[in-house]
């Protein structure tokens, strides 16, 4: 028996919680579960969230960098579609882009890489 139940959240250091929160709401479609200034959590209605927390001085790695040690991955159906939906939600996309077309790496709205493929 593994010493640990279940997976259960995600949690990303940031600087804004509540704007982070809005962010990955806009694009995931999930509901924020809670809300304040120093902690924020999405859900899907599952017991996976992901979740955000206020850490003071905080300041996001860069793409590519060394120091980055977690980014998420996430599948969409048509690449091109959702990364300009991403963009205009306030997303980045850096310059450098590994992968040869296979996916596309953006970041969040505080410089939090993270990756979208269509999984084929």
């Amino acid at each position: 028996m593994p010493a640990l139940e279940e997976f259960t959240a995600v949690v990303i250091d940031c600087t804004d919680p509540t704007m982070l929160a809005g962010f990955y709401r806009k694009a995931t479609g999930w509901e924020v579960t809670y809300s304040d200034q120093d902690f924020a959590s999405l859900g899907n209605g599952g017991r996976m969230q992901i979740a955000f927390v206020r850490i003071d001085g905080y300041q996001a790695t860069g793409w590519p960098d060394a120091r980055k040690h977690a980014h998420l991955d996430l599948t969409v159906t048509d690449l091109e579609s959702a990364v300009k939906e991403l963009l205009a939600l306030g997303a980045a996309k850096p310059e450098f882009q590994p992968g040869e077309g296979k996916w596309v790496v953006l970041t969040d709205p505080e410089g939090h890489p993270f990756c979208l493929t269509t999984g084929d």
